[in-house]
């Protein structure tokens, strides 16, 4: 313990503090210092959220202005020429589509096992009767 927060019954010796005495319990509970954190909230959530957007959308505006060379894509049938940033772009897009739709059909499998097993009582076990 430090100079500054030292109480004048804590003893000392030579070599600094000791450890410190038990004390007798008091009838006034030890008062809670007040923090100093803010509590989080939705709308707090909702701003950082808002700000991680604008920085990466203004990355993915720089980059799309460096990246403005030409390239030749062919997929499957078609052939063309567009800005590499541009088929990067959707190609990005084509993957984060797909990760939407496999991580949906995942969300509803679990709803609906999970409705099954609201459904269900809790004295009924899978294909069994209780008659």
């Amino acid at each position: 313990m430090s100079i500054m927060h030292r109480t004048p019954d804590e003893p000392t010796d030579a070599m600094g503090p000791t450890a410190p005495r038990p004390s007798a319990p008091t009838s006034n509970p030890p008062s809670v210092a007040p923090t100093s954190r803010v509590p989080r909230t939705r709308a707090g959530a909702a701003w950082i959220g808002l700000c991680v957007t604008v920085l990466a959308v203004v990355a993915l505006i720089i980059f799309m202005l460096q990246n403005t060379g030409t390239v030749e894509v062919t997929f499957l049938w078609m052939h063309g020429t567009l800005p590499l940033a541009l088929a990067l772009l959707i190609a990005g897009v084509g993957v984060t589509m797909l990760a939407m739709i496999v991580g949906t059909a995942r969300i509803t499998q679990l709803r609906h096992l999970f409705a099954r097993r609201a459904v269900r009582r809790p004295g009924q076990d899978r294909g069994t009767s209780t008659t």
